[in-house]
């Protein structure tokens, strides 16, 4: 199947009017299997391409390049089925969000995530995020939307914003950057059932909704999701965390380690492994002594 015959695929789905389920995907394998196990489409998961990848924690150290890279690999491998792509913050200024723009099209994928946390972005459920102005990532997303070479492309608008400055401010950004003609609202991290369904019920678009296996959100069923209403529900850790399991279980029978003292329980245990606790301690090191003002995101 062409590339354009897989986006069309994903606005078929999306028009359907049933939640799409999207698991994680992150190399050639995994997209294989996602194929070949039914599903319908996949996502590609930053976190996964950083760690599998690279061995690197979701902190924003794998460049546009490394990921569109992985990308080829992926839909090749996935055929028939439509890639959603985490794309972090679109990789700098709005000229280089219309590059990553093309360079994702032109590797076959189906939709575009892009989000408005200040590079280096973090794992959406990780602490201690920052966040570009509501103006700033309205423009980052027009560049997106207008560089565009293919308009079945969709575009992804995340906001971070639950976090830092809590949920009205997070539905006040999703209502934004869908009167900008974002395809699909994603509000990143909701902490509770009930802010699952005031995101449902006060953001004005088709909606994604993003299940971290021992993250800030709690798990939902599909049923629930439908329900509500949501268009996409993407599974990034539901792949990567049994492969990891899978992997340390043989690694630590091979060494007599005790497998229950290096499996970890959240996202940010799973990125210890990959040298989290190291790169972070790194960033604090270099990072500008800033006055409190300074340091409050802009809403």
């Amino acid at each position: 199947m062409t590339s354009n015959a897989a986006r069309a695929r994903l606005r078929e789905l999306l028009g359907s009017g049933r939640l799409v389920v999207a698991p994680g995907v992150y190399d050639g394998i995994t997209a294989h299997l996602a194929r070949r196990t039914g599903n319908v489409a996949a996502y590609l998961t930053g976190a996964g391409v950083a760690a599998s990848g690279y061995g690197l924690p979701d902190i924003g150290l794998v460049t546009q390049t490394e990921m569109v890279d992985r990308i080829r690999t992926v839909v090749r491998s996935l055929g028939e089925v439509p890639l959603l792509a985490d794309a972090d913050t679109g990789y700098g200024a709005p000229i280089n969000v219309i590059r990553t723009v093309r360079e994702y099209e032109d590797a076959g994928v189906a939709a575009i995530q892009l989000e408005d946390q200040a590079f280096p972005k973090k794992c959406g459920h990780l602490p201690d995020k920052e966040l570009v102005g509501a103006d700033d990532f309205v423009r980052t997303l027009t560049a997106a939307l207008e560089a565009r070479r293919d308009p079945t492309t969709a575009i992804i608008a995340r906001t971070d914003a639950r976090g830092p400055l809590g949920l009205d401010e997070a539905i006040r950004r999703a209502n934004r950057y869908a009167a900008a003609g974002a395809d699909l609202l994603f509000v990143e991290a909701p902490r509770s059932d009930e802010e699952i369904e005031r995101i449902a019920a006060e953001v004005d678009g088709p909606l994604l909704l993003n299940l971290v296996i021992g993250g800030l959100t709690p798990e939902q069923s599909a049923d629930r999701l439908d329900e509500l209403g949501y268009a996409v529900a993407i599974h990034p850790s539901a792949v990567l965390a049994g492969a990891t399991l899978g992997a340390l279980n043989s690694l630590c029978q091979l060494s007599g380690t005790d497998v229950a003292q290096v499996v970890p329980s959240t996202p940010e245990g799973f990125f210890d492994l990959v040298g989290m606790a190291e790169w972070s301690a790194l960033g604090d090191r270099y990072q500008p002594v800033r006055t409190p003002q300074e340091a409050s995101p802009w809403v």
